[in-house]
């Protein structure tokens, strides 16, 4: 039972063994300290690729075209895939369940805007309406590309917040304004931002029937992207997700005469699939933290049982001479007891805050692209403590066993 005299033994027992005393705590509260920096580092990284992937709408899939690499029904390696409207009416027919949004593209990686005297070289990308949520785009102001846009090819244009700021200058607002986009003369009906940064904000959207008479590309798609409907269970997301994929790619390879087995004749880039494995590796990063959290742990307390050890030998006359007195083997084993719990749950508590005050005072200014937000979960961080001490005293346990055995006159006789 914790008493007064009790706390003055102990301080007095750790008073005599200073040094020891301290690098034992030294070592529990670095590896608690250690832990607590690995477990905050995992969830950085964790929150900067969730980050990433909201970017997007995170059951994006995209189709791109390739180039055969196998020979199929006579047909000779080489041949460029080419997406037509055709293809794309018959995926989204033939695929009507699967999909939630829907787009067909026709992008220009370089396109040359000029507005005034100010000009730019940015992608231009023909699209359909839905590809604003497909990309996960805000429209800051105006509206997107609408569906009387693409059916009366009307030159209108939605450009990014860094088009935006590169072409308006002095807070000009872009809105009704007309650019010219490689010739031809787009009004501006809309301004948006994108998660995904500047880089994602240097596009320009032009309706997709606009793109392919104003770039001469007939029926002609550079690509397709579809997103599906979310699932509360990631697992049935992936699952139906990776289905919808593989059906894709054969439905796409019977129609092009491609050979089931050729992977370059065209990508399909499954956002869903690329979340999971990202996030099996996140597990694993997080896992072999906890691992070498916990072996640093595994030292502080092979520490705390070896000074224990020492102190049970220091001290065997005074326990002979309180087992003289009437002290029974319980009292002796919670003497030793006492002294490593104090020791392992004082260190661990200081490791522990000086952890969190670690985390607390970079983690706000510690971001970048897949790294963001450390923090530590402080519930599972003060188990950790609580389980840390409760291994202290297993780890002092052996000693004060070996204490409470100890015969009075065996131990007066010890020099």
């Amino acid at each position: 039972m914790f008493n007064i005299e009790r706390w003055q033994e102990i301080f007095q027992a750790i008073a005599k063994n200073k040094l020891r005393t301290f690098l034992t705590g030294v070592s529990v509260a670095s590896g608690i300290f250690i832990l607590v920096i690995l477990l905050g580092a995992g969830r950085g990284i964790q929150n900067g690729i969730q980050t990433q992937f909201a970017k997007d709408a995170t059951n994006k899939i995209e189709i791109y075209p390739g180039v055969t690499q196998k020979e199929f029904k006579g047909l000779g390696i080489g041949r460029e895939t080419k997406f037509k409207n055709r293809d794309y009416d018959i995926v989204t027919q033939k695929f009507e369940n699967y999909i939630d949004n829907r787009s067909k593209l026709y992008s220009v990686w370089s396109g040359n805007i000029v507005y005034g005297k100010e000009t730019g070289t940015y992608r231009i990308e023909g699209v359909n309406p839905n590809y604003q949520f497909i990309e996960n785009s805000e429209i800051k102001n105006g509206r997107f590309v609408n569906l009387s846009d693409i059916e009366h090819f009307e030159k209108v244009a939605v450009i990014g917040k860094k088009v935006e700021t590169d072409l308006f200058k002095n807070n000009e607002e872009a809105l009704g304004k007309n650019i010219n986009v490689s010739g031809t003369i787009y009004k501006v009906v809309g301004v948006f931002t994108d998660p995904g940064g500047e880089r994602e904000e240097s596009r320009v959207f032009i309706p997709i029937t606009t793109a392919q008479r104003a770039y001469s590309a007939g029926d002609n798609i550079r690509s397709m992207a579809f997103t599906m409907p979310k699932r509360d269970d990631f697992d049935q997301a992936v699952a139906e997700s990776e289905s919808f994929s593989k059906q894709l790619d054969k439905v796409l390879k019977e129609r092009h005469n491609i050979a089931p087995d050729d992977e370059s004749a065209l990508y399909i880039n499954n956002s869903l699939e690329q979340a999971k494995k990202i996030y099996q590796m996140t597990d694993m990063i997080q896992g072999f933290f906890w691992f070498v959290g916990i072996l640093t742990i595994i030292a502080g307390v092979v520490g705390v049982g070896n000074i224990m050890l020492i102190v049970v030998k220091e001290r065997t006359k005074e326990i002979g001479i309180r087992k003289a007195l009437g002290a029974t083997p319980y009292s002796i084993i919670a003497m030793i007891l006492h002294e490593a719990v104090f020791i392992t749950l004082i260190s661990g508590f200081i490791g522990l805050i000086f952890g969190l005050l670690l985390w607390a005072g970079i983690g706000p200014f510690v971001e970048s692209d897949f790294f963001t937000h450390p923090e530590v979960d402080f519930n599972i961080a003060l188990t950790t403590v609580i389980l840390l001490t409760v291994a202290g005293a297993f780890a002092g346990f052996v000693p004060a066993y070996k204490a409470a055995k100890i015969k009075p006159i065996v131990a007066l006789r010890d020099e």
